[in-house]
């Protein structure tokens, strides 16, 4: 009997436990019921709120769905332009669950599936929208008209998916690898062009200043040899007076000074040998002996 009791007590236990389900903040819950989702007498879907709440064990299960808003990021994707032109564009979906039923039934309440039905349907609708459009216009001031054509384009499909699409943005718009590189190789073949021009106009522009210069340079040069053969002229003029002034004061002492600074040139160095006649002028002073 005891044993019959305890045995109630658990299965009453868990029973009772089975039944209470509790949702959190930021969740909503629905019940499932044999397949369907549980409506009211309105025939609306009931949505459990967060709280505490009860189901009937065995016969309902619950589910219960992230209700706050979520980002779908995906790859950058590549998008073909009015011109043919590929661009690689890197965007994502501001989203979140508006008719909890339909996204259930759409997707199992999996949030993957959602992201993936979604990201489809954005795709679509932003791929429709560039290749109406040209590099200049969406990279200018439409690209705010296109977030918000594609942002009420996909709105509307989402619809389907019990979504509601709260923002679409755009991250990088960005030309593809190998026709960057190539603009990226034919701008640094101009630029190096306008380097070599300028180059060249500088070398040009060097060569005329220095030529300039080396004119000037030589002018001066010039002028400083003539003004220095004046000058030196202008001294030797000037010596050769001093000179002639001394000589005529005095011929003779001047004539023996002369004598004086030969001698001490020509017989400074010892190993020098002169042939000289004894009765020659150079040595007559040295043949005085009356010392005058």
């Amino acid at each position: 009997m005891k044993n019959l009791i305890v045995f109630i007590l658990i299965a009453l236990g868990a029973l009772v436990y089975s039944s209470v389900f509790v949702i959190y903040e930021g969740q909503r819950g629905i019940v499932i019921e044999f397949g369907k989702v549980k409506r009211d007498s309105d025939n609306k879907t009931v949505i459990y709120e967060p709280g505490l709440a009860f189901k009937m064990p065995l016969i309902q299960t619950v589910k219960i769905l992230d209700a706050r808003i979520q980002t779908l990021d995906g790859a950058a994707d590549r998008f073909v332009t009015s011109e043919k032109k590929d661009l690689i564009v890197d965007s994502y979906v501001k989203w979140r669950i508006k008719d909890f039923e339909t996204y259930y039934l759409k997707t199992s309440g999996i949030k993957s599936t959602a992201e993936g039905l979604l990201d489809r349907k954005f795709s679509n609708g932003l791929r429709s929208e560039i290749g109406s459009r040209t590099i200049a216009e969406i990279v200018s001031g439409e690209r705010d008209e296109l977030m918000d054509k594609a942002l009420e384009l996909v709105q509307e499909s989402a619809i389907e998916l019990g979504i509601d699409v709260v923002d679409v943005r755009v991250k990088k718009i960005n030309l593809p690898e190998e026709v960057s590189s190539y603009i990226y190789d034919r701008m640094r073949a101009e630029r190096n062009a306008v380097a070599a021009e300028h180059r060249s106009q500088g070398k040009e522009q060097a060569e005329f200043i220095k030529a300039d210069i080396d004119a000037k340079i030589t002018i001066m040069i010039a002028d400083a040899e003539r003004n220095s053969r004046v000058l030196r002229g202008e001294g030797d003029a000037e010596a050769a007076k001093i000179y002639a002034d001394t000589y005529n004061k005095n011929p003779e002492f001047y004539a023996f000074i002369r004598s004086l600074e030969a001698y001490k040139q020509s017989f400074k160095n010892k190993g020098d040998i002169m042939l000289v006649k004894p009765d020659s002028d150079f040595f007559q002073y040295m043949k005085q002996s009356d010392g005058k």
